[in-house]
Parts: C-alpha cells; sequence; structure tokens
C-alpha cells in the first residue's frame, strides 16, 4: 500500500510517501480501506516530537512509521471477534495512539469507530473527530451570552470551538494572527484579537470561560483574564505549561474561585456521534480550508507545521 513514513522527528522534510505491507487485522480488529485523513495539532506534535509527551510513541524516532489519526473510510475486512461491523460499511474516528491514518489501509478496534452517516462525505466526515471532541468539551455547561476567548482559534480545531460556542449563545473572541482575522470571524467569532499586537491574558475579569489550544503563558497569568467563577482550558502547549497548570489549578481555585485546568478529552465514540449529530443538523461544522491528495501529505504536513492554515487540513486517499 501507499503511506506517510516518518521514521524520525523533525519536520516535514523528513517524510516520504512510499511503499508499506498492507496490514493485516488481528481477532479485534477492522481493515480500514481509508478514503480520508484530516490533519490535527496532534500531528504537528507527532511530527516534531515537541511538547516531550508527543514522545510517548517512542523516545527517539515513532514506533509506528504512519502519521495521521482521524480517518474515514470504509471497512474491507474484520477479526474473527469483530461482530458491530461488516466489510462495506462506511467508518469514520480517531486512531489510539494517534497514528497510522495517512495510507491506504489501516487496522484499528472498532470501539473508537462510528458509523458514517450516508449523507456526509468522507472528508468532512475525516475533519470531525478530534477537533469536534475538542469542542463539544470545551464548551459544555456554557450559557447565552457568555464571553468566550479561544486562544489558536485558526489553527485545525479552532472553527469548531467557535461554532459550538455560538450554537449555545455565547459571545467569542478568537485569537490568532492578524492574517486570520477574516478567517475567524466567517467562521463566526464575534471578535479578534492579533497576537502580534495585543496579549488577552492583560486583560482583567472579562471571560466566562478561555479555551487555549496552544497554551505558553504561566496559569498565575492567564487566570486574571477570567471573571469570578470562571474556567481556562488548556488544551494544548508546553509540557511545563501543562504541568504547571495541572498543579496550579486547585490553589487558584481555593484562592480566586476560578476553575484553571487542563482539558482531557478522551477517545470517545460517543463524543463522536454526539457531535457529528450536531453537524449533521447544520448545527455547527467542520471548516476545511484544502484537500490534498496522499501523494502530496508532505505538503499538507508542511502549511499544518508553519501555522499557515485556515481551519482544517484534509488529505484524500484515491
Amino acid at each position: 500500500m501507499r503511506a506517510v513514513i516518518q521514521d524520525r522527528y523533525g519536520s516535514a522534510d523528513d517524510v516520504e510517501v512510499a511503499d508499506l505491507p498492507a496490514p493485516v487485522p488481528a481477532d479485534g480488529e477492522v481493515l480500514v480501506r481509508v478514503r480520508a485523513v484530516s490533519l490535527n495539532g496532534s500531528d504537528r506534535e507527532n511530527l516534531t516530537g515537541s511538547p516531550a509527551y508527543a514522545r510517548l510513541g517512542g523516545l527517539r524516532r515513532p514506533r509506528h512509521p504512519v502519521p495521521g489519526s482521524d480517518v474515514a473510510g470504509t471497512v474491507e475486512a474484520v477479526g474473527r471477534s469483530v461482530t458491530e461491523y461488516a466489510p462495506g460499511d462506511d467508518v469514520f474516528g480517531e486512531l489510539a495512539g494517534y497514528r497510522g491514518g495517512l495510507a491506504e489501509y489501516v487496522t484499528t478496534s472498532p470501539r473508537l469507530l462510528a458509523r458514517k452517516p450516508p449523507a456526509l462525505p468522507f472528508a468532512e466526515a475525516a475533519a470531525i473527530p478530534q477537533a469536534g471532541g475538542i469542542a463539544l468539551r470545551a464548551t459544555r455547561g456554557l450559557r447565552p451570552d457568555d464571553q468566550v476567548l479561544v486562544n489558536g482559534a485558526g489553527g485545525a480545531g479552532g472553527a469548531f470551538v467557535i461554532g459550538l460556542a455560538r450554537h449555545l449563545g455565547a459571545r467569542v473572541t478568537a485569537v490568532d494572527r492578524a492574517d486570520k482575522s477574516g478567517h475567524l470571524l466567517r467562521a463566526g467569532a464575534d471578535d479578534t484579537i492579533a497576537f502580534e499586537r495585543c496579549d488577552w491574558a492583560d486583560q482583567r475579569d472579562r471571560y466566562d470561560r478561555v479555551v487555549d489550544l496552544v497554551a505558553h503563558r504561566s496559569p498565575y497569568r492567564v487566570h486574571r483574564a477570567l471573571r469570578p467563577g470562571g474556567s481556562y482550558l488548556m488544551v494544548g502547549g508546553r509540557t511545563r505549561v501543562l504541568l504547571g497548570t495541572a498543579v496550579a489549578g486547585p490553589v487558584l481555585r481555593r484562592l480566586t474561585g476560578k476553575r484553571v485546568g487542563v482539558l482531557m478529552v478522551p477517545q470517545s465514540r460517543a463524543d463522536l456521534e454526539e457531535v457529528t449529530a450536531l453537524v449533521t443538523a447544520g448545527a455547527v461544522g467542520p471548516v476545511i480550508d484544502e484537500v490534498y491528495p496522499l501523494e502530496e501529505a508532505p505538503t499538507a504536513l508542511a502549511r499544518l507545521a508553519a501555522g499557515d492554515s485556515l481551519g482544517k487540513l484534509v488529505v484524500t486517499v484515491p
């Protein structure tokens, strides 16, 4: 099969499209003929091996040579103990270990897959799992007119957070580069902040919730932007900030009444089905910047690493 191969941490220059043996499903696995793969922040981290937690899948080099986690495709074969799917079923989901998707075939456990709605194109289905799961958990409990800030909103998952927050009636401020402001407004943001010109963390007592997709500020700074009773949710960012946020969160809550913590987003079929129901109902949807064929996947990874995308980058497998 054709596949993207990454045998070292580094940049998009360190990946190539080449031939690998097609995988064979174990007893409890399904073999999926991949039709589309979307790229996420986790793919950028797995490409570079940074932050440090990105190397859980291999300290010196990736144990699994194929990157890519969010896939949509058709079941080609099933293991002997699999009963819920059969060859020909269209499915989508997020792969365990966040790797293996950028290939013509992948084997995976069926528990993280969901049936693809017939009217949902493969490219859009592949753009939902990770970004949709993050957005679903990051916006739970929002109330109409809550003030929400989304930091790093112009990347792979920000538009989903903006869309769900707006669907729940919140007012959204989106933070990213100045040249992405038009994209953020089209995605539904009420206001934008260009991080080159203004540091949102300098604002005091303004937001009911901050969703930080690219955290690099101390928890002792970010909590000041929250209103009393507000919450700061770190989704991705530097390892030292993650550890500091996890440690400082309980202390800050006791001292200020504000919740500062790391948002845990387990891979969940139930979450995937819940957010997909919102997509098919027209309440929210993935924002796809560009679609690349598999042979041009290194170009898509380079754009992802550079932070140039306006929403999702999707790779299709002909």
